[in-house]
């Protein structure tokens, strides 16, 4: 547990009633600190300057912690009139004190005496008043004057949590997005017409028009432009596999035009002949014996087919390896589509698209709809959750759902955004936010006071309010 401290300043002869003679017993400072070891130090400095006591008299101060039917009366401090001192120390069996209770004379209580004390803060404590007991005994023993006015409504204070800040991202003119993958259709040897029956052509196909179809078949939506690339493996001649990747990229696009009869030049196209850097790839997450060899090979700036040949005719057995796992899915074609989706500013119909095509929605309709909910409720962080989802990599994204998962007191996941959220102001702002939230005082001024030199508003606040939680201020009268 952290050290938590309140402090407060009250002149008590401005909310009690006193009888006249009793008059002039101001507090000065009175601070409560809840420190790491889980007690509760109480400190009061009490001016009794002014207080104008008979010497049959005495006055106790007792502070006293409430919460509901629970209370606990503190160590008392009372300042005894002389013959009343006298007298009790030939009675102590009715004395008003004991004695582990501060007990002054009038002569020792000229001026600010300084009152401490410490105790347990037990479970039923949190959250609890603090009350003071004054009670002023007359000449005959009994008390002349008793009052009891609440010094602090509520202790602990609430922990203090930082304002969070959410970016409304900018706005898209043009909401374009694009589909990717990549299909593996086979043909004969050597040839370059498809046939759809053909092994597992039927899937591989079907990938490229599964795509083509969501795109086409949503109202909101409209196509763009499609491009094919074609590759082909490295065995073999290069001049052939180069006839083959353009012969067989240039089929698959006939395939796709014959479909959906797109308009001329809707698809474009391009070709590889060998893709030696997907070969690369396989080979470095390999455990091939030959590994960094195959590599410095593949990497060399020798032509296709000699480096080829070298892997071919040194490396028989990982040749074969890599010709039976590796090499067919280097025979592949990566397909992109480019498409645009309408706008939407109604936040009904925006609420309907995220529950039937979150990916349709820009980040800004995410924020339009997360103004109609209650800040920090359920749906709320959930909006901004989904929107990190659909745009993993945006730093705006990343930083919403950083807040939304901080509320939610989910540390990890908001470490993770920020991460992604980059060292715009406001990311550092909010880093400075999570290390208040995960206790880190001393962290989180760092993060507040870049924050500051960056132009954030809220940081000022930050640094002056996790300062009263971690010192203690003196505050008397005369700063009243």
């Amino acid at each position: 547990m952290r050290a938590i401290f309140l402090i407060v300043a009250a002149v008590l002869t401005s909310v009690i009633s006193y009888a006249k003679e009793t008059k002039g017993v101001d507090i000065k400072d009175f601070t409560l600190e809840l420190n790491e070891d889980g007690n509760l130090n109480v400190a009061i400095d009490i001016d009794f300057t002014d207080l104008n006591i008979k010497a049959t008299q005495v006055v106790v101060l007792t502070p006293i912690i409430v919460n509901g039917n629970n209370s606990e009366e503190l160590m008392s401090i009372a300042v005894y009139g002389r013959n009343r001192r006298i007298y009790y120390q030939r009675n102590e069996d009715v004395k008003p004190t004991t004695a582990e209770d501060v007990e002054l004379t009038r002569s020792e209580a000229r001026g600010v005496v300084t009152y401490s004390t410490s105790l347990y803060f037990a479970d039923w404590m949190d959250g609890c008043s603090v009350e003071l007991l004054r009670t002023d005994y007359g000449c005959c023993g009994n008390p002349s004057m008793i009052a009891r006015e609440s010094l602090v409504d509520r202790f602990p204070i609430e922990t203090y949590h930082p304002e969070l800040i959410y970016l409304r991202p900018e706005h898209e003119v043009v909401k374009t997005r694009q589909i990717s993958g990549s299909a593996f259709v086979d043909f004969p040897v050597s040839q370059t017409v498809i046939y759809p029956d053909y092994r597992d052509n039927r899937a591989e196909l079907a990938k490229i028009t599964g795509t083509i179809d969501a795109v086409v078949n949503d109202k909101d939506v409209s196509i763009k432009s499609i491009f094919i690339k074609g590759y082909a493996s490295p065995e073999s001649p290069y001049s052939n596999n180069t006839r083959l990747a353009k012969g067989r990229t240039e089929a698959l696009k006939v395939y796709v035009e014959n479909i959906y009869h797109f308009g001329e030049g809707f698809i474009k196209t391009d070709y590889e002949p060998e893709d030696w850097a997907g070969l690369a790839r396989y080979v470095e997450t390999s455990t091939l014996a030959h590994k960094e060899d195959i590599l410095a090979t593949i990497h060399s700036d020798r032509d296709p087919d000699t480096k080829e040949w070298i892997i071919k005719s040194t490396w028989e057995d990982e040749y074969r390896f890599l010709l039976d796992n590796c090499y067919p899915a280097l025979r592949h074609s990566d397909y992109v589509i480019e498409y645009e989706i309408r706008s939407y500013s109604n936040p009904v119909e925006i609420e309907q698209i995220l529950r039937t095509a979150p990916q349709n929605l820009s980040l800004e309709e995410f924020y339009i709809l997360a103004q109609t909910y209650e800040p920090g409720s359920d749906k709320f962080n959930e909006l901004f959750e989904t929107a990190v989802r659909m745009y993993p990599n945006d730093p705006v994204a990343n930083l919403n759902a950083a807040n939304s998962a901080i509320l939610k007191h989910d540390y990890r996941s908001a470490l993770r955004y920020l991460d992604n959220a980059g060292d715009m102001a406001e990311a550092v702002y909010t880093r400075g936010v999570l290390a208040v939230y995960m206790d880190n005082q001393a962290e989180a001024r760092q993060y507040f006071e870049e924050a500051q030199r960056l132009g954030i508003p809220q940081a000022e606040v930050a640094l002056v309010e996790i300062a009263k939680n971690r010192n203690i201020v003196t505050m008397n009268n005369n700063n009243r």
